[in-house]
């Protein structure tokens, strides 16, 4: 159990407590900004970079894989030296490589600056969550949260639409260059009211075993080797650099787990977590649904604006509704999840969301928003949030509860591998490679076909839930 230092026990209504919401609010809506805004921007940076379908794969790819690799070693970062310190350190981080980005001359600058914003998303994304479960009294702490949820939810939903707005109206170099006045905001309002804690217990220990750096890099080496061979391949083959990354992608996944079980409990990921058979299950169906979502909005987005012909900010609009589904539909997926069990919702939500794909397949040239797009995109949107929530809740379920902080990072992790993957495989697994992005034919067919491949992916999910998936059972002590 977490041992904090002494910090202002922060109530909702206070000052105090209204700016470490506002910090913790500002700097997640950066992060998930970023997550989501780059793929509206993709076909114009894409054009004015002259860049191929490898390097829009690593301006999304470089970013996820930094985030999922290291998420958890900014978490156990901040315990050891302080909640608030990591967390400005990864705002500092995020913001400078966000100006790089917005700099960026070439794709190879882009790539690069994009890995360095990942490592700052790494540093600030449980930063923000761990300074308000910290900070605030325990009455006002569900409040909070909750409140950081929603807000930063809605960030999530308004960042296509704002990012597709400044693309039009100013540059794509803007989706960055606003992250710095939002930046600045997060630094002098944690200045100001956030205050500082930290884990008295590893702190006292020096941090030994506090984290994993060794766990961390093999993470972050696997999925950047399996990611490198993926990507190369298409316009490579099985050239020697892509045969050797795809090796040292699948030696490090096996030196991970060797490492991490020999650590045991001061492993980054204690591999005693996988004796839960539901744990596994749903982590390998996060992968999956995850990696579906992924590929859908990387496709989509480049899609719509270069074959439908559609603007950058209609281009935004487009999934919208479909984050303004999660946003009201999550907690009552939640609540039914926990009235009948995970099985049945994260079951159907997976088939709805792949009729919604597959309605989504016959969009073409001159589609209408409401009538051709919104109603596949509404469909994957309701499918989504029958899922979300009861993922969440079942993930921490199936673990005790001082597992609770790794298993909810792990499954962080996980979703962003997911896209991450899908990312990298998708244009691989359609044919689309080179400057295939630009062609209307081309990149037509395999929008088709990344679409049926994301719907596959989502019905195996339904299926592995249907089969696998129980309600989950907390138990003492241990991993259950």
């Amino acid at each position: 159990m977490d041992v904090t230092s002494a910090a202002p026990a922060l109530r909702t209504r206070s000052a105090a407590g209204r700016g470490t919401l506002l910090a913790a609010i500002l700097a997640s809506g950066m992060v998930f900004l970023d997550s989501t805004v780059v793929n509206v921007a993709l076909p114009r940076l894409g054009a004015e970079l002259d860049a191929t379908v490898a390097g829009l794969q690593w301006t999304v790819n470089g970013y996820l894989l930094m985030l999922a690799a290291f998420v958890l070693l900014g978490g156990a970062l901040g315990d050891r030296f302080g909640r608030r310190r990591i967390f400005l350190l990864g705002v500092v981080w995020f913001a400078v490589a966000s100006v790089l980005c917005g700099l960026a001359q070439g794709t190879g600058w882009l790539i690069a600056a994009r890995f360095l914003q990942g490592a700052g998303g790494a540093l600030l994304t449980p930063g923000s969550l761990s300074v308000l479960q910290a900070s605030f009294h325990p009455d006002d702490r569900g409040r909070a949260i909750g409140t950081w949820s929603g807000l930063s939810g809605v960030s999530t939903a308004l960042g296509p639409l704002v990012g597709g707005w400044l693309i039009d109206a100013l540059s794509w170099r803007w989706i960055f260059f606003v992250n710095l006045p939002l930046a600045v905001g997060v630094v002098l309002a944690a200045m100001r009211w956030v205050p500082e804690s930290r884990d008295e217990a590893v702190s006292r220990t020096g941090g030994h075993g506090g984290f994993d750096v060794a766990g961390a890099l093999l993470g972050a080496l696997a999925l950047g080797g399996i990611t490198y061979a993926l990507i190369d391949a298409p316009a490579r083959g099985a050239a020697p650099a892509v045969l050797a990354a795809a090796v040292v992608g699948l030696a490090a996944v096996a030196a991970f787990v060797l490492v991490e079980r020999r650590r045991g409990d001061r492993a980054m990921l204690p591999t005693g977590l996988f004796s839960s058979r539901l744990f596994s299950v749903l982590n390998i169906f996060t992968v999956v649904v995850y990696a579906a979502l992924g590929g859908f909005t990387f496709f989509l987005a480049v899609y719509l604006q270069n074959v439908v012909g559609w603007s950058a900010l209609l281009t935004g609009l487009a999934t919208v509704p479909m984050t303004l589904l999660l946003l009201v539909g999550s907690p009552r997926a939640g609540a039914l999840s926990a009235r009948i069990g995970p099985r049945l919702p994260l079951t159907v939500g997976p088939v709805v969301a792949a009729a919604g794909l597959l309605l989504l397949r016959r969009v073409g040239p001159g589609a209408s928003y409401w009538v051709d797009v919104l109603p596949g995109v509404a469909l994957f949107g309701a499918g989504l949030t029958l899922v979300v929530a009861p993922l969440t809740t079942s993930v921490l379920g199936a673990v005790a509860d001082r597992f609770a902080g790794v298993a909810s990072g792990f499954n962080n992790a996980a979703s962003r591998a997911g896209g991450l993957l899908a990312v990298a495989a998708l244009p691989l697994l359609v044919g689309l490679s080179g400057t295939g992005y630009e062609q209307k034919g081309a990149l037509a067919d395999a929008y088709r076909g990344a679409l049926l491949w994301c719907a596959c992916l989502l019905l195996a999910g339904a299926l592995l839930a249907a089969v696998l998936i129980h309600r989950p059972k907390v138990k003492g002590g241990a991993p259950s």
